[in-house]
């Protein structure tokens, strides 16, 4: 085997005599290998430490691959294809289809002048539900407004309740410290209503004759984690104008079936790709301010339009919170047009006032 390793070599007594096999079990664990182990062990796509990329972030790091030569087929010379396949990483909730055969896989080879072809080809496909993964959510949004003083916090209990006993550690209170608390957990988040580790902030911030502008902010109330290469998915119908991201990287994605835009952001590297843990003193956080172009059809601040249908952070569908909670628009706002007599009355009125200033 080359490009990745298996867990465990089995029992291989059979082969007293021979060179033993790396691995005789029928149903081995295949780990990806490091990207800094030996080259004469490694295959072209692979050694990414079992960590893959998105296609739309870093597209030489979204696949994988590695080659193995199986013996003992006892005669079969076609083969057989694998009785059934499951991902175990990076965590449960994937679910593979079963094996099924294929068009054989054709490769470029010399400058991509000669296409060579396998012999057989099989395919599996896993999907991930993060209802499978995680039985609360890792995640929650809020939302606040330039226009309204409210600010709409994460639903209650967005990931679980917080323990009514203030002796037991199950998140850290005010006053408290890391140190304070039982070792050994993976998972000590700070104490709030919504006992989330992870929380995103959407302000619309302001609003302007040809754009609106908004600051996206990811806090991580998680003590003892950091998020590494984080990403973050936004459905919001805006994103079908023009749109610029100050602080993140951003792409739009292809939206195949749904009603409303979808973006993609993430870390700049070597700047905020890493969102830190929380401490004794603050949060950790990355933010951006992201400049949307208008579309006179659609755009409205009424009814809750300027808020995002739905957000994922890294993959998982983080909580919302009812739309009747969210800011709404003074009482006094209206959408009426003002009819000729109004318009030309208000100028009237403000030109009445310019004059008296320079009286």
């Amino acid at each position: 085997m080359s490009g990745a390793f298996a867990t465990e070599q089995g029992n291989c007594s059979s082969f007293k005599f021979q060179t033993p096999p790396h691995s005789c079990l029928k149903n081995p664990v295949i780990v990806d290998l490091e990207p800094t182990a030996a080259p004469e062990i490694m295959t072209e796509d692979c050694c990414h430490g079992g960590i893959l990329s998105a296609w739309a972030i870093i597209p030489s790091n979204s696949f994988s691959s590695f080659e193995i030569m199986v013996g003992n087929l006892k005669g079969n010379t076609y083969g057989n294809k694998p009785l059934n396949l499951t991902l175990m990483a990076p965590g449960p909730g994937y679910t593979c289809s079963p094996i099924e055969d294929t068009d054989p896989t054709v490769s470029l080879v010399i400058g991509g002048r000669r296409q060579i072809q396998v012999f057989r080809t099989w395919k599996s496909t896993c999907t991930y539900s993060t209802f499978l993964s995680n039985k609360v959510p890792v995640c929650c949004v809020s939302l606040s407004t330039f226009y309204n003083p409210t600010i709409t916090t994460c639903p209650q209990c967005s990931c679980g309740c917080r323990a009514a006993n203030p002796s037991t550690d199950s998140c850290i209170r005010e006053g408290s410290s890391l140190s304070q608390l039982s070792s050994g957990k993976l998972d000590i988040v700070r104490c709030t209503d919504h006992m989330c580790p992870i929380r995103v902030h959407w302000h619309v911030k302001n609003n302007y004759m040809f754009h609106w502008r908004v600051k996206l902010t990811i806090s991580n109330y998680n003590h003892a984690k950091n998020y590494s290469d984080w990403n973050i998915l936004v459905q919001h119908p805006g994103f079908s104008q023009n749109t610029t991201t100050y602080s993140f990287n951003s792409t739009a994605l292809p939206t195949v079936g749904f009603a409303d835009e979808i973006a993609l952001f993430w870390g700049v590297a070597f700047y905020n790709n890493e969102l830190l843990h929380a401490d004794d003193k603050k949060l950790g956080s990355v933010t951006t301010e992201i400049l949307l172009g208008k579309d006179s059809n659609s755009f409205t601040l009424h009814d809750g339009w300027a808020f995002p249908r739905r957000i994922y952070f890294n993959g998982e569908n983080c909580e919302m919170p009812l739309p009747d909670t969210y800011p709404m628009l003074p009482n006094g706002s209206s959408t009426q047009k003002l009819t000729h007599p109004q318009f030309f009355l208000l100028l009237l009125c403000l030109t009445v006032k310019v004059l008296a200033i320079w009286l």
